[in-house]
C-alpha cells in the first residue's frame, strides 16, 4: 500500500510539473511578444498572429485549456489533503502567485479566447490595448503579468534546486525572472503610447450585447473558481477532523 501511495505520488508530481511546463511556456511566450512592443506595434503584432496559431488551433486549445484545467485541480487537490500550513516563506510565495493568477487570468481570457470563439473577435494588440486605455485598465494587464510569472519561475526552481545548480546559473535565472516581466511591462507600455496617437481613429470595441455577455462568462467563471478554493479551504479541516476521530 505505502508503495502504491509512493508511486501515485510520483505520477501526480510529475503530472503537475507537466502541465505546469506547458502553462508556463503560455505565459512566457505572452510576454516576450509584450517586450517586442519595446521594437513597435508592428513586430508585436505578427509575432502575435504566430502565437494564435499555436494556441488558437484545436491541439494548442486542448493542450492548454487541458493543463490549466488540471494543474488548478491539483492545487486544490493539495489544499484539500494538506496536513498543515507551516510552510517555507517561498511556498507561501508560490501558493500566493499560483492561486491568483486566475482572479485575473480569467478576465484576460474572457475578452481574448472567448471573445474570439463565441463573437468572432479575433484579438489583436491595437484594439485590446485601445479599449484597456479608453477604460482605465491597462494597470490590470500589467499586473497580470507577475503572478503566472513568478508562480512558474519559482516551482521551475524548486523542481531544479535539489541538483544544487552554480552560482553563475544561479545568477542567470534570477536576472531573468526580473528582466522578462520588466521587459514585457517596458513594450506593454511603449505599445499603449504608440496607440494612444491613434485613439480617435480606432474602430469600435465589441457591441453592448456582446460585452455583457463576455461579462456574465467572467463572472461566472470567476465565481466557480473562487467557490472551489473555498471549499477546498473549508474541507481539508473537515476531512484531519474526521481522520482524528477515526483513529
Amino acid at each position: 500500500m505505502r508503495e502504491v501511495k509512493r508511486r501515485t505520488s510520483f505520477g501526480l508530481r510529475q503530472l503537475r510539473l507537466a502541465t505546469g511546463l506547458v502553462l508556463f511556456l503560455y505565459i512566457s511566450t505572452h510576454l516576450i511578444n509584450h517586450a517586442l512592443g519595446l521594437f513597435g506595434l508592428g513586430l508585436a503584432e505578427r509575432v502575435l498572429v504566430v502565437a494564435k496559431s499555436v494556441w488558437y488551433s484545436v491541439p494548442g486549445t486542448i493542450v492548454l485549456y487541458g493543463a490549466a484545467a488540471i494543474h488548478v485541480s491539483l492545487a486544490l487537490r493539495t489544499i484539500y489533503l494538506r496536513p498543515h500550513w507551516r510552510l517555507p516563506l517561498v511556498e507561501y510565495i508560490r501558493l500566493g502567485a499560483g492561486f491568483t493568477l486566475p482572479l485575473l487570468l480569467i478576465g484576460h481570457v474572457v475578452v481574448t479566447r472567448l471573445a474570439f470563439a463565441l463573437h468572432v473577435a479575433d484579438p489583436h494588440y491595437a484594439p485590446i490595448v485601445a479599449n484597456l486605455v479608453k477604460s482605465g485598465t491597462e494597470g490590470w494587464q500589467l499586473a497580470l503579468l507577475a503572478p503566472g510569472w513568478v508562480h512558474g519561475c519559482l516551482g521551475l526552481w524548486l523542481s531544479v534546486a535539489h541538483h544544487k545548480p552554480g552560482r553563475a546559473l544561479r545568477w542567470g535565472f534570477n536576472a531573468l525572472v526580473v528582466l522578462v516581466p520588466c521587459l514585457a511591462a517596458a513594450g506593454f507600455l511603449n505599445m499603449r503610447a504608440e496607440i494612444a496617437l491613434q485613439l480617435p481613429t480606432m474602430p469600435a470595441g465589441p457591441s453592448d450585447a456582446a460585452r455583457m455577455d463576455l461579462e456574465l462568462w467572467r463572472k461566472t467563471l470567476l465565481g466557480i473558481y473562487l467557490f472551489l478554493v473555498a471549499a477546498a479551504l473549508a474541507l481539508g479541516p473537515v476531512r484531519r477532523s474526521l481522520r482524528l476521530r477515526a483513529s
